[in-house]
């Protein structure tokens, strides 16, 4: 059997920030010696609303494993992009809401298109200029697209597997190396656990409680109150971008119709018990963990 792990030509490694995508980058650098080709890319794509324990630890992946992480974010001129760095990088999400200002309505679970715009097409933006910079045709180069999605995320494993290339064109192809090689949540939480760093968030039955977007809306209700309840002042941006009121319909002004506003959420957080877990399932995107 084939490495999946192997690089084999133009490569693009999706390094969202969370444990699994990192331990994908770290069995991709055993099984290429250490180091990975010229034509392989690592790229994190940042909204402005991680956490800054996620921005720790992608630069902590990067310094202590010697390889280059490439960090881009969303911006709505001719390139599409900037190339930023951990000091550099938004914080307060300033990416996300320049989408939102440029769309003049809210994400939401049916129009997901933050992740989109965000991640996919910005990340992609990002290649081809690379690429263009080195002299290459990059509307006519075929790539790989790693992501960190695992063994055990067999819906989303079979969902990729039947569409086998990006939403967005065919000459990338998704390609899923931790499920390949059967790696399960426990593989990727063992091996953290034996390590001398890691993300310093806490995590729910193997899940990341506060990956990805800090409060993303495709998270349930349960866990965002009790995010907020950590922390009220995660629901401040949030909360903010629905007051904008950007739509002219109710449904396209907030991130969510059948549940409270972030505002809503933000004043009755003290009020709730702790939820993680015991309401709906996530809905998964993108963005990975």
């Amino acid at each position: 059997m084939s490495d999946p792990f192997k690089i084999n030509g133009p490569t693009c490694i999706s390094f969202s920030g969370g444990r699994t995508s990192a331990y994908m980058l770290w069995r991709v650098l055993q099984s290429n010696g250490g180091l990975l080709p010229n034509e392989c890319l690592v790229c994190f794509a940042n909204t402005g609303k991680e956490e800054e324990a996620t921005l720790r630890f992608v630069r902590d992946c990067g310094e202590r494993w010697g390889v280059k992480i490439n960090w881009f974010e969303y911006r709505p001129d001719a390139f599409g992009f900037a190339v930023v760095d951990f000091d550099s990088a938004s914080r307060n999400g300033e990416p996300f809401e320049m989408l939102i200002k440029k769309r003049q309505y809210l994400p939401n679970p049916v129009t997901r298109f933050c992740t989109v715009e965000l991640k996919i097409r910005t990340m992609h933006r990002f290649l081809r200029a690379h690429w263009a910079a080195q002299g290459l045709d990059a509307k006519a180069i075929e790539w790989d697209q790693l992501i960190g999605i695992r063994a055990d995320e067999m819906r989303r494993v079979s969902k990729i597997r039947a569409r086998g290339h990006s939403t967005e064109t065919v000459k990338e192809s998704m390609c899923m190396p931790l499920a390949d090689a059967g790696v399960t949540v426990q593989d990727v939480l063992a091996f953290w656990e034996s390590q001398l760093f890691g993300l310093e968030l806490d995590t729910f039955n193997g899940r990341t409680l506060a990956g990805n977007c800090d409060l993303c809306f495709l998270k349930p209700a349960g866990q965002v109150l009790s995010l907020i309840n950590q922390r009220p002042e995660r629901a401040t941006w949030w909360a903010k971008m629905e007051a904008l009121a950007l739509a002219s319909k109710p449904s396209g002004a907030v991130f969510r119709s059948d549940r409270a506003t972030y505002a809503q959420m933000q004043a009755n957080a003290s009020q709730q018990t702790d939820a993680f877990g015991h309401d709906e399932e996530p809905i998964a995107c993108f963005c990975g963990d």
